[in-house]
């Protein structure tokens, strides 16, 4: 048997898992500690087992991608090129309220004036906040690009904006990135035994070669199988099911027409039992339904499925995904923290998954090295840190369901108080009054600001009740001129940005 040990003063990190979560991890950590020129004290090894199954159901990112794949060194371009990306603006909710043809939008890009006036107040239409304050899905509306051919690669002067990916051919892009410039060691085995001494630390791993594997770090990618945290370590999943009912998914790839348009935005189309993700690549639409099984059949699922693309012959393959909301209540234990699906999932509504890949990455690039004496006070720090994130996380995407006035069972489940989580009740109660503020979410480790929050709920004509403050909102002329100045540059976007099928086009052929 061989026994597989650092044998060099580094420190050795061992990234266990097949697919972007891994990867994304290695690349990140790898990028940061420049281990290529092999003078850092870092030593990452990832080994990928083919048979842990990938789930592709994220294919949308949050606009922090943007930053980590430049800071990993990877060219935009060569992004795009390899995963059929295209551009992510921003979100549009449609038949969310009402069922009847009801849109808002949650775009990347904040508030004209945000900061410096409170608009809500002074919007006539309190549904219409992100049109009177912002151009960008004026821009989505028309198919555009967030910004024009003479701009360099990364640039968001124009537009806020992250990406929707070919999941599969990012994580291959990554891979091969990541071997060939990142210095990452990358080995293809099977996990057969995982050595603990304990439920607070793992000794090493034994693979299917018969080496045995030890580290100072192992980061559990093994999706939700949790092979590391879950399995040997033992740490118990914290349920969103209440919360949070959906538990499925069916996903299509669908091709396009000759005369298709590439959507620069997710649209998530509301369903009787769930909801519906049309995700435009560019070089296929990624679409798929997301429901509960507690009020519909799979059956019912797919059939709603196939009749919003077109498909009612079923000629398309759909591909059952099942899952469970939740999260790990410690995701960093002893010397094993989880990355991706082996920390916790929840249903794709935001794009959150990969945006907590990227953290969760980030954060070990920042604390490795580390002395032993010192990784459970981190441990402590990530987790206390990933606790809010998931809260606020699951705040959030139960944001988007409880102003609903539709009348299926789910929709209305969906309303009863005793599913709203304690901590979103007490900002509404907060809201009724003033609506969201930036001082609201101050925490440095927040992942969607009041704007985001502003966006839903207004979108969903939640409207608070202004009059207790009105002694504060005497800025009317300074509002005026906010909506009058989204006017123009509105104008100005749509007569100046290229349509968004013809910039990738075009940008990728130059």
């Amino acid at each position: 048997m061989n026994q597989s040990s650092n044998t060099s003063n580094k420190q050795r990190i061992v990234i266990v898992g097949g697919g972007t979560a891994d990867w994304l991890t290695a690349a990140i950590v790898a990028a940061k500690h420049n281990v290529s020129v092999g003078e850092c004290g870092l030593d990452i090894t990832l080994i990928e087992s083919s048979d842990i199954p990938t789930v592709g159901v994220g294919e949308g990112t949050w606009p922090t991608m943007r930053n980590t794949l430049k800071d990993i060194g990877l060219s935009e371009k060569e992004v795009f090129r390899r995963c059929s990306a295209a551009f992510k603006q921003g979100g549009k909710f449609v038949n969310w309220v009402k069922k009847e043809g009801d849109a808002y939008y949650h775009p990347f890009t904040v508030p004209l004036g945000y900061g410096r006036v409170e608009m809500a107040p002074y919007v006539e239409n309190i549904s219409d906040f992100a049109n009177a304050t912002n151009f960008q899905q004026h821009v989505c509306e028309q198919n555009m690009a967030p910004r024009t051919l003479n701009e360099q690669e990364y640039s968001s002067a124009q537009s806020n904006y992250a990406y929707h990916l070919d999941a599969g051919a990012f994580a291959d892009l990554l891979r091969e990135f990541s071997k060939e410039k990142l210095g990452v060691t990358h080995k293809i085995a099977t996990v057969e035994h995982v050595n603990a001494t304990s439920q607070e630390h793992i000794q090493s791993i034994t693979l299917n070669d018969g080496s045995v594997v030890e580290a100072d770090l192992f980061v559990d990618c093994s999706g939700f199988r949790s092979l590391l945290l879950g399995e040997a370590l033992k740490e118990p999943v914290i349920s969103t099911d209440d919360v949070l009912f959906n538990n499925s998914a069916l996903a299509l790839h669908v091709p396009y027409n000759s005369d298709f348009e590439i959507k620069p935005y997710t649209q998530a189309t509301a369903q009787e039992a769930g909801w519906i993700w049309d995700i435009g690549l560019s070089s296929r639409r990624g679409v798929g339904h997301v429901y509960s099984t507690d009020f519909t059949t799979d059956e019912r699922a797919e059939e709603i499925l196939r009749q919003y693309v077109g498909d009612e012959k079923g000629e398309l393959n759909a591909r059952v995904i099942r899952f469970n909301s939740g999260y790990k209540k410690q995701i960093w234990k002893g010397n094993c923290i989880a990355v991706g699906l082996a920390a916790g999932f929840v249903e794709p509504l935001e794009a959150t998954a990969l945006m907590l890949i990227e953290i969760s990455a980030r954060y070990i690039a920042e604390q490795m090295p580390l002395p032993s004496v010192a990784m459970p006070i981190v441990s402590q720090r990530f987790n206390q840190q990933m606790q809010y994130r998931w809260q606020r996380i699951i705040d959030f995407l139960k944001l988007h369901y409880i102003f609903n006035q539709r009348s299926e069972p789910y929709w209305v489940a969906n309303r009863e108080e005793s599913t709203i989580p304690e901590s979103l009740k007490q900002d509404l109660e907060i809201w009724k009054y003033r609506g969201p503020q930036i001082a609201d979410f101050s925490a440095a480790i927040e992942l969607f600001p009041a704007a985001s929050y502003q966006y839903v709920l207004y979108g969903m004509g939640f409207s608070p009740d202004f009059s207790l403050q009105s002694h504060f909102y005497n800025e009317r002329e300074l509002a005026d001129k906010v909506i009058k100045q989204n006017q123009l540059i509105t104008q100005q976007k749509l007569s100046s940005l290229p349509n968004h099928r013809d910039y990738i086009e075009q940008w990728l052929a130059s």
